[in-house]
């Protein structure tokens, strides 16, 4: 693997995207979380890898091949021949975009502690995972885990985006396991909808003192939907950036383009209001277009938003 600047553990998915609303017409394409951010941070320039599982069939193929073009490290992605890899349609209508998910014993799902090579996190920059990460298994959660560890004992930065998703686990254990993990992160990429479902708090002070109150001492990048982003220093009066306008079709990995764009900035030495600054236009420019990969901007087209803007 060499050395890289972030090393991601979680699940890809194949995607499948209407492309007209009420239409049997699907666009396939690719999503995942962990693995969105991971392109969207090589996009950007950084260098990226990625531990996972994926099945032996075409579409663990067909992921293999993306991650080779866009960049990101796919050697410790291992391939499990007793599962299939996971997938997801996602639907539009009048109230937004709707996910059916078809992940149920995938291979990801599947993830071991094991499957972390030993010091492939020590060489890295920064780790990053999410709650999907964490609530597709318990054996994907261990595994989390242990690479938070292995991270912690390098002394390497734990970035982690809470990424609920309520369908996959209980409440009470989803909001046991997201406190271990944010308390454990040196950054912390919450929502305001992830939290309202976790703690019953909508108002973005309210939630930042609530999660200081819980011991989490590192940055906090909380995402406010159509509101921007609440940046949180825990050095800086905290400080919002407002939302771009754009001529959005579909939403579908936004807030992972926005993870992996701010990831690439913070790597490359931008100050935290200039890599929030950034990562919030490359998250609205993705939603131009259908699919949660396809429409991830270049830098060249986010600088000149920026500069538009």
């Amino acid at each position: 693997m060499g050395n890289v600047d972030i090393v991601a553990v979680g699940e890809p998915l194949i995607e499948f995207n209407q492309t007209e609303p009420g239409k049997p017409h699907y666009l396939q394409g690719f999503g995942g979380d962990t693995s969105n951010a991971m392109i969207a941070a090589a996009r950007q320039g950084a260098r990226t890898a990625y531990v996972t599982r994926v099945g032996a069939d075409p579409f663990g193929e067909q992921l293999r091949e993306l991650w080779r073009i866009e960049g990101v490290d796919a050697s410790n992605v291992r391939t499990d021949v007793q599962a299939s890899t996971g997938a997801y349609v996602v639907q539009h209508g009048e109230h937004g975009h709707a996910f059916n998910y078809l992940r149920r014993g995938s291979a990801a799902s599947r993830m071991q502690p094991s499957d972390i090579p030993a010091g492939v996190i020590a060489t890295a920059k920064c780790l990053y995972a999410s709650g999907i990460s964490m609530g597709i298994s318990d054996s994907a959660c261990d595994t989390v885990f242990a690479a938070m560890a292995q991270a912690h004992e390098a002394g390497v930065p734990v970035w982690f985006d809470s990424n609920l998703r309520p369908a996959l686990w209980p409440l009470a254990r989803a909001r046991a396991v997201l406190l271990e993990a944010m308390r454990q992160a040196d950054v912390f990429l919450p929502s305001t909808s992830d939290m309202t479902a976790l703690i019953g708090l909508d108002d973005p002070q309210a939630i930042l003192a609530w999660i200081r109150a819980q011991g989490v001492k590192g940055v906090v990048v909380l995402k406010l939907g159509a509101d921007g982003v609440l940046l949180d220093t825990g050095r800086d009066a905290p400080q919002t950036f407002a939302p771009h306008r754009v001529k959005s079709v579909d939403a579908t990995g936004a807030g992972d383009c926005f993870a992996g764009s701010l990831l690439a900035r913070v790597i490359a030495g931008d100050d935290w209001p200039a890599a929030v600054a950034y990562a919030n236009m490359a998250a609205a420019l993705s939603t131009t277009g259908f699919g949660a990969v396809a429409p991830i901007p270049r830098p060249a087209t986010v600088r000149a938003a920026l500069a538009a803007a």
